[in-house]
């Protein structure tokens, strides 16, 4: 068994140390209630009496109803205009009543009562509200409905006041029309349909949130009770303001160190979890920096969020960070780093098992999904999978515990939000890219898009030749990378650009030359050499001028490595040249340092070479292959690379199957060949 070794870098340690505190900082200061219980099971504790006084919280259904009840009930807010009768009574006070100048005490006594009761407009007083309210210079008062008078009420209440005064030929309405006394009443009553609205939604706001109350002392359960929905309701809110209110009343100094002593399980795990998966990891500092980001990110979100208001919990997309994660890392780093970074919703959320659960279930359905919807508008479609697993598990935990009274359409709605949330946030992988200088494997699939990239595009012009190689190039690492689970997407963006230093000088390399076409007829070895051995640097000069990521070029540089041109320098050697002087048919590159380097390597040399072969039976690819991998390891060029004997031999396996299928044999076709045969005959 290997033992497991630590890295010896100082800086490897800041950054843990550097998490360990800020972890210590926000975890919370309070003391969770240990009781567990859940609706229809007994109580399995000692009897519980309430040792403070506390408020009996409403369930998510009693508070939605009360709403409802809230929203229903519409009171319209009109606003007084004192001036409104000082017109009116001066109007009628000039008004010549001829006949009927007797009525005139009672009609001015009439509009003194209407417009002290307040006189509002037919329309405005078309509602099903029983009260309404009106507001007297800075003061607003709530009054019935039935208090106020319409301009309607008031023409007839005037009419009806003069009823027993009024001629027998003349009735009241006719006379107070005839008279002009009906088209004085105005109303003084202004609606404000703005502050109705206001005050509307302030009396809906303002639904209490409590429905009762618990004094200290009461009995809330005793042991062996079954916790009924009542019951539960009374636990949640002693379980709430004993967490808000009363927490931890202990010594602080324990509670330091018992924050200080999770924080530290917490870095340990994801520091062993690196070790364990992928200890180059702490070489590429980065990369290890912009995963400990995510994590503390995750973990604070849920920290915080929890200490503000539990349910905002449903709200937060956790699972954006396995997609961050992802984006960057393998999925063997990235699925325990993810389940380490949802431990404080275990630890620390009131509903913190079924919030683990739904954002596991859900993370993991998104890294799968997210492989086929993610451009574009497809993204929502990510999101609804998101959407989806979460629901089903909270559903799951509502047929367990009961639909009724568990299921919360607001919960729902914040599980959506969330889900959207995705689509909103994965845009800042491209920023986490820039700020990290790292390449996402969204921006690795773009690279090998081989339709849209200018100097892809070129390549295929100039070099088609060297296109097609780096296109069969490709699949071959792609096979291999598949089976040592290396980063599919790295290799074959290596594969792609690998060799776009033959663009300045297409036909010095064969795959490009045309028939009868011979470059090398007139040069030296050494020249030849020379000029091959450039593709090299110019390269490396192409990809800083397209602003190529690093992590790709760093291909065209150890895609030969410290090998040699081995045709020329072996035509040299034979036409009698010095041995000692072969320092220019070497390239001068790095040895391939990561397994996506050291397949590439490996495949360019196998791709190139099995198409020399004249013989494709099987023992002799299988001979070919051990060949081509024993000159490598001669030469030295697995010495800095992370890859294994084991993978090296899983690694031959592959290619050599695939090469194997490259070159089976064709079925023959009896008919066609006949066919092909008479036209060769006719054309004799």
């Amino acid at each position: 068994m290997d033992k497991v070794r630590f890295p010896s870098s100082p800086r490897v340690y800041l950054p843990l140390a550097v998490l360990f505190v800020l972890l210590v900082l926000i975890l919370p200061k309070s003391q969770k209630l240990s009781y567990e219980y859940k609706k229809g099971s007994p109580w399995m504790y000692e009897s519980l009496v309430a040792d403070f006084d506390f408020p009996i919280i409403k369930t998510e259904n009693e508070l939605l109803s009360d709403r409802e009840a809230a929203m229903e009930e519409f009171v319209p807010y009109f606003k007084y205009k004192a001036n409104v009768y000082d017109e009116v009574k001066q109007a009628f006070g000039e008004l010549d009543l001829g006949n009927y100048e007797r009525l005139r005490p009672t009609l001015s006594r009439g509009l003194l009562t209407l417009y002290e009761a307040g006189v509002a407009s037919n329309s405005d007083l078309k509602t099903n509200a029983s009260v309404l309210y009106i507001q007297k210079g800075k003061r607003a008062g709530r009054y019935a409905v039935s208090s106020v008078y319409s301009i309607s009420d008031a023409k007839a209440y005037l009419a009806h006041s003069i009823a027993g005064e009024c001629p027998r030929r003349m009735s009241p309405d006719s006379l107070l029309l005839e008279n002009g006394v009906s088209n004085l009443i105005l109303p003084n009553l202004v609606y404000d349909d703005k502050t109705t609205k206001q005050v509307h939604m302030s009396t809906v706001a303002d639904v209490s949130t409590t429905s009762g109350f618990v004094s200290s002392g009461t009995l809330i359960v005793s042991k062996g009770d079954i916790v009924t929905a009542e019951i539960q309701q009374v636990l949640d809110s002693y379980k709430a303001e004993y967490e808000a209110t009363y927490g931890y009343n202990g010594n602080m100094l324990f509670l330091w160190l018992g924050n200080a002593l999770l924080a530290l399980v917490f870095v340990a795990l994801v520091f062993f979890v690196i070790n364990y998966t992928n200890e180059q990891l702490f070489e590429d500092f980065n990369k290890y920096l912009y995963l400990l980001l995510v994590v503390f990110l995750s973990a604070a979100a849920a920290l915080l969020v929890n200490l503000f208001n539990p349910n905002l919990l449903y709200m937060v997309p956790f699972t954006i960070t396995a997609l961050f994660l992802v984006a960057f890392f393998k999925k063997k780093v990235v699925m325990p780093i993810y389940i380490i970074s949802l431990l404080p919703l275990l630890v620390f959320a009131h509903n913190g098992v079924q919030l683990f659960l739904m954002n596991l279930f859900a993370g993991i359905v998104s890294i799968f999904t997210f492989g086929y919807f993610n451009k574009g508008w497809k993204q929502f479609v990510n999101a609804l999978c998101v959407f989806a697993s979460m629901l089903l598990i909270y559903f799951t935990y509502g047929l367990v515990y009961g639909i009724e009274g568990y299921i919360s359409l607001r919960i729902i709605i914040f599980i959506l939000v969330g889900s959207l949330f995705l689509v909103a946030l994965y845009p800042f992988v491209f920023l986490f890219e820039k700020a990290f200088d790292l390449v996402s494997s969204s921006r690795l699939q773009d690279l090998t898009d081989t339709s849209s990239n200018k100097l892809v595009l070129d390549l295929q012009q100039i070099a088609p030749g060297t296109f097609q190689h780096s296109l069969q190039l490709m699949n071959m690492c792609e096979a291999a990378a598949r089976s040592l689970e290396a980063n599919v997407a790295l290799v074959r963006a290596g594969a792609l650009y690998h060799d776009i230093g033959k663009m300045e000088n297409p036909q010095c390399f064969i795959e490009n030359q045309a028939p009868g076409c011979d470059y090398h007829k007139d040069l030296t070895p050494k020249e030849s050499a020379r000029d091959i051995i450039k593709h090299v640097k110019d390269g490396l000069a192409l990809a800083e001028k397209y602003h190529l990521p690093r992590v790709v070029s760093d291909f065209i540089t150890t895609h030969h490595g410290t090998t040699s041109a081995g045709f020329f320098y072996s035509r040299y050697l034979a036409e009698g040249g010095d041995p000692k002087d072969v320092a220019e048919f070497f390239y001068d590159g790095r040895r391939p340092e990561t397994v996506e380097q050291t397949i590439l390597m490996v495949c360019d040399t196998l791709e190139a070479a099995s198409r020399t072969l004249s013989d494709h039976k099987p023992e002799t690819i299988d001979s070919f292959v051990e060949m081509i991998f024993k000159s490598k390891m001669d030469a030295g060029q697995f010495e800095e690379s992370p890859i294994s004997l084991k993978e090296i031999n899983i690694m031959k396996a592959v290619l050599k199957d695939y090469i194997q299928q490259m070159y089976h044999d064709r079925i023959a076709y009896p008919g066609k060949h006949k066919k092909i045969n008479n036209k060769q005959s006719q054309e004799k």
